[in-house]
């Protein structure tokens, strides 16, 4: 399981009116147990890309980064640690600019 130590979240603006409902960038920082496989020395964050339209609300992608190099790293995160990031995020929307 992950552990989230730290966020930010930002509004992601569509000047052009391009993608339907709104977006949201999540960068957040964690802490995994270190018999996991991505566990690093240096740390790790996720980058969420969350979306709310009027038909779905959630994450649309999310990438894994090694937090002192900022080199990203192929790995899935189990169903369980994804629907927590989901849940996470969907708690602290009102927190991005422009959104409350």
């Amino acid at each position: 399981m992950i552990d989230i130590t730290a966020y930010s979240v930002e509004r992601v603006r569509d000047p052009f009116g391009i993608l339907p409902g709104q977006r949201y960038e999540f960068v957040l920082d964690i802490e995994v147990d270190e018999e996991d496989e991505i566990h690093s020395e240096n740390g790790l964050f996720v980058r969420v890309i969350y979306a709310v339209e009027p038909e779905r609300t959630g994450i649309v992608k999310y990438e894994l980064f090694e937090r002192t190099t900022e080199t990203y790293l192929p790995f899935d995160l189990e169903d369980d640690e994804v629907e927590a990031i989901d849940a996470f995020c969907r708690d602290r929307l009102s927190e991005a600019d422009g959104n409350g």
